[in-house]
């Protein structure tokens, strides 16, 4: 008798933030065509037309660009949706409740639903290592002293505020918002000592298993005893760099010309820091055919001037 696949490997598309910087790009390039062309001074046109002509401000947001929601076609109980929520480096955790309500309801009224399958969450910081599953958390900091503590980049989130985290997501599957709850980059050390504080068990441990390294046999074990599907992905855990999208809204060769650079006269464009918050990723896969019917992206930013 056989007990099916212990790890299941999705096909290998471009890393997470190429893919999400690659889709931002074109999309504002695809509403930025969509204008006429801009007006000219002394026979020259202006490189980019204004920011204000695609895009939509909308209870005190900018919507960049302007977006119509795009409800799936077919019955709710003919789709399998997932989502996967990046919590971002240098954000303070006890946002994540009110991040995650927002993440999910953006895409509940995107894709005209009232719940989703799966929802996965990435903490900052979190890589999974094959060759290190045995101490990833040997080096896991305890939780910070104060709120204003912030978690770098490079350094993984501590399991105190990964558990507060859960608490919120509990709460939605308890009010059938999310049927199963997923994680990212646990490995044995991490899930034993996370699966003996929760109510909820994951049902998903998605693992960034780089340069097709073998997945150690320990964790598939340990997974199959708890019942929780290994899955394997291609995601990075900042998907969203502050740099990269200053670039990409910035007045540069390379940017949509929304923010103003530091020697740009122009009074119209945004002033200040751009800061974002988190990103999140749908897919909506209709369940008889396998066939993905939509998959997009949103992503949160904060401006600081």
């Amino acid at each position: 008798m056989s007990g099916g696949l212990s790890v299941i490997r999705r096909p290998t598309f471009e890393k997470s933030n190429t893919e999400l910087t690659s889709s931002l790009l074109a999309n504002f390039a695809s509403h930025q065509s969509m204008l006429p062309p801009p007006a000219t001074t002394n026979g020259t046109s202006s490189p980019k037309p204004s920011y204000k002509s695609w895009t939509v401000q909308q209870n005190g947001a900018l919507w960049i660009p302007t977006h119509t929601a795009s409800p799936l076609t077919e019955p709710r109980e003919s789709y399998d949706i997932t989502l996967k929520l990046f919590y971002l480096p240098n954000i303070p955790a006890d946002r994540r409740c009110v991040q995650t309500r927002e993440a999910i309801q953006l895409v509940l009224e995107e894709l005209g639903v009232s719940s989703i399958d799966l929802l996965i969450v990435s903490f900052p910081g979190m890589s999974f290592d094959a060759d290190d599953d045995e101490s990833d958390l040997d080096d896991l900091p305890s939780a910070p002293d104060s709120e204003h503590e912030q978690n770098t980049e490079g350094a993984p989130e501590d399991i105190d505020t990964i558990i507060t985290t859960w608490r919120t997501l509990e709460k939605l599957h308890a009010e059938g918002l999310v049927s199963r709850l997923g994680i990212a980059e646990f490995g044995v050390s991490r899930l034993e000592k996370f699966l003996s504080q929760i109510n909820v068990k994951p049902s998903v441990n998605q693992i960034n298993v780089r340069d097709c390294c073998v997945v150690p046999k320990p964790l598939i074990l340990y997974a199959k005893q708890q019942k929780i599907e290994l899955l394997t992905h291609n995601d990075c855990t900042n998907v969203l760099p502050r740099g990269t999208l200053r670039e990409i809204l910035g007045s540069g060769e390379k940017g949509v010309g929304i923010l103003a650079g530091e020697t740009d006269n122009d009074g119209e464009r945004l002033r200040g820091d751009v800061e974002p918050q988190w990103v999140v990723k749908y897919t909506a896969v209709v369940k008889d055919r396998g066939v993905v019917e939509s998959k997009g992206y949103f992503a949160v930013a904060e401006l600081r001037e």
